[in-house]
């Protein structure tokens, strides 16, 4: 029996081999790449999971977990001859203690279902990427994400307890707990993160938190996209520690306008900041961060009165990266990060960058902890345009590196940025990371072609 009767046997059904079946899962959210497997499988249970990766080891075929398929940086890109596991099915909240504030997930529960079934017992799952209505927590574990209020709360990392994991060459293993205090290595918060590259979750112990009781959401445009970088800085020096700092300029504001209607003010940059807590500290908080506004030059303050006024504002925000496709056929988004304090040279550079290249660069970005989120404009149907549009993203990425920052924040290095880690890492640092993986993957299997570049020399 070949290796597909043996897989379709073992997920009867579910597996999907058709042209046209396969078709969805030739991309991920960044479709300027794309591959067609030889096998999508949709596993229901983690025994099927388990079983299909000890047939992928047996065989030698390589294997690529996804979730909702959001990953912008190719991380959940087919490898040719491979084969998908798609989780999407695997969606059930196992337990959900408010006692001990944990909840115990599949690995394609989608991230926002977690906090709504929270909700009754006055609790949240902190991190809340802008794809947060359709990612899932595996492919959250898989690019440690972070969202608008990491910030304050930290990135996935600092919400997984613990990970019931398969291996690449199929050994079930469990990592971490259920506690905030572990004995040992932290082999939880090493998985995380990794890309897909040291095996498939199967289970994820995630940490709930109280919901703040109460909000204070604040709305400032500037005249310049550098002076709302400088206003984060003022804030963070005034001693304040807001639950989210946001930024968007004026093409993605533009954007945000026509997909959602945000009520927006017109401005070339706009600062969200939004603090939470308890109500007698955001009160004072707040009264120290309308001074620092004022300091900072803005020229329009809003300030939420209500949820609905709110939930107005950040849907602006959090429709910023889809919105852009109004304004551009195609768009590459980057995540590079620098540190805080160099916000504003930063984005003078990408400014200049953009017009020595002639294409329109919109930024929207985490403006609290310096992780940036510029999108590049172009046309693939333009003769090469794509190829300068990847140029100059790629020139984005070594600011970021020679700022003293990183080349991703959260959307990883998959496919996209992998060229650019000897940018960032030395030969030894990168040698390291592949004998890791050789040692957990001999055959290479999971996640193929991702991360780590082609060739690595001491």
């Amino acid at each position: 029996m070949g290796f597909l009767e043996e897989l379709k046997a073992l997920v009867p059904g579910r597996v999907l081999t058709k042209e046209a079946e396969l078709a969805p899962y030739e991309s991920d959210a960044l479709t300027a790449y794309r591959r067609r497997p030889l096998a999508v499988v949709l596993p229901e249970r983690k025994e099927e999971v388990v079983a299909v990766v000890r047939l992928c080891h047996r065989h030698g075929v390589p294997f690529v977990a996804r979730g909702s398929g959001t990953s912008l940086s190719g991380g959940s890109l087919p490898v040719e001859g491979g084969i998908v596991l798609a989780l999407n099915r695997m969606n059930r909240i196992l337990r959900l203690d408010p006692k001990a504030r944990i909840a115990v997930v599949e690995p394609g529960v989608v991230n926002l279902e977690v906090s709504k079934q929270a909700v009754p017992f006055g609790l949240l799952y902190a991190p809340d990427p802008s794809s947060q209505p359709v990612s899932t927590i595996g492919g959250n574990v898989a690019f440690n994400s972070g969202g608008a209020h990491c910030l304050k709360y930290g990135m996935t990392a600092n919400h997984v307890l613990g990970l019931e994991i398969v291996t690449p060459q199929g050994e079930v293993v469990r990592l971490g707990g259920e506690g905030l205090e572990g004995v040992g290595p932290d082999l939880h918060g090493f998985f995380v993160g990794t890309e897909g590259l040291l095996g498939v979750a199967l289970e994820i112990t995630l940490r709930l938190l109280p919901r703040p009781e109460a909000y204070h959401t604040l709305l400032a445009a500037y005249d310049s996209l550098e002076r709302a970088g400088e206003a984060v800085s003022l804030v963070i020096r005034a001693g304040l520690l807001p639950g989210a700092m946001e930024i968007m300029d004026r093409l993605s504001i533009e954007a945000a306008e026509k997909a959602v209607r945000a009520g927006y003010p017109q401005a070339e940059a706009l600062l969200i900041v939004e603090l939470e807590g308890p109500k007698e500290e955001v009160a004072e908080e707040a009264r120290v961060l309308h001074g620092v506004i004022q300091e900072s030059g803005a020229y329009e303050v809003r300030v939420a009165r209500s949820e609905a006024e709110r939930q107005a504002i950040w849907k602006g925000r959090k429709a910023a990266f889809s919105a852009v496709g109004r304004l551009s056929p195609d768009y590459i988004v980057q995540d590079g990060v620098v540190p805080r304090s160099r916000l504003g040279e930063a984005l003078r550079e990408i400014q200049r960058l953009s017009q020595v290249y002639g294409l329109r660069v919109a930024n929207v970005f985490h403006a609290g902890d310096g992780n940036l989120h510029p999108l590049v404009l172009y046309d693939g149907k333009r003769p090469g345009e794509l190829e300068r549009a990847e140029e100059l993203a790629g020139e984005i990425l070594r600011l970021c590196v020679r700022l003293g920052g990183s080349l991703t924040g959260e959307h990883g290095i998959g496919v996209e940025k992998k060229a650019y880690m000897p940018e960032m890492f030395a030969p030894e640092d990168l040698l390291a990371m592949e004998r890791v993986k050789a040692a957990l993957d001999p055959k290479g299997l999971a996640n193929r072609g991702k991360v780590l570049p082609e060739e690595v020399h001491a």
